[in-house]
């Protein structure tokens, strides 16, 4: 099922998620699947089950679609549920994002340039991956959501000046998108 994206401004993105509970693997799995869904729905390359309004500690994340400009990315797709950061690199690297929940803002932001995950696969496998390059960024930014930091927030001062007014309106509900949106605005 698509399910609305909810968008910058809303409380559930600012929240800490909570941990996933593991014995609900049928309501894991069927919110993967919607997580999935939506994301496709959306032109999407990743998405953290807070952004669909559910504060668990899920995310997805799919680079199939980015392979012609990051060829490493030909085969990636990964669900990471209750994931930990077990290490990042002291090297970084900076490059412009976006957010299906901030439309049509982005930012150049700076990250580890890679980073070392322990989680829980959507077989129920315990799974503990190096991630590099634009991959690192893509699971950096949605493991972000999990912990109520949206992109914009690790954005330049001079950026976040600039684009205050786009994130105002967004926040009220004022923006326009071709998947379905939703704002704690009553």
């Amino acid at each position: 099922m698509i399910l609305p994206i909810y968008l910058y401004g809303s409380q559930v993105l600012r929240a800490k998620a909570q941990d996933a509970d593991l014995e609900k693997k049928e309501e894991i799995l069927q919110l993967i699947s919607d997580m999935k869904e939506t994301m496709l729905n959306a032109d999407g390359c990743g998405l953290a089950a807070p952004q669909v309004g559910v504060s668990q500690r899920i995310v997805i994340v799919d680079g199939r679609d980015l392979a012609d400009r990051f060829p490493n990315l030909k085969d990636f797709t990964r669900t990471l549920i209750n994931p930990q950061v077990i290490w990042e690199s002291e090297e970084t690297a900076e490059y412009g994002e976006g957010c299906l929940s901030i439309p049509n803002v982005d930012a150049d932001i700076t990250r580890p340039a890679s980073l070392k995950v322990r989680y829980i696969d959507e077989n129920f496998n315990e799974q503990e991956e190096l991630f590099e390059e634009f991959a690192a960024r893509m699971v950096q930014h949605e493991l972000d959501h999990l912990d109520g930091i949206v992109f914009t927030d690790r954005a330049s001062q001079i950026r976040k000046k600039m684009i205050a007014k786009k994130l105002y309106g967004i926040s009220k509900g004022c923006v326009r998108t071709h998947y379905r949106v939703k704002t704690d605005k009553k």
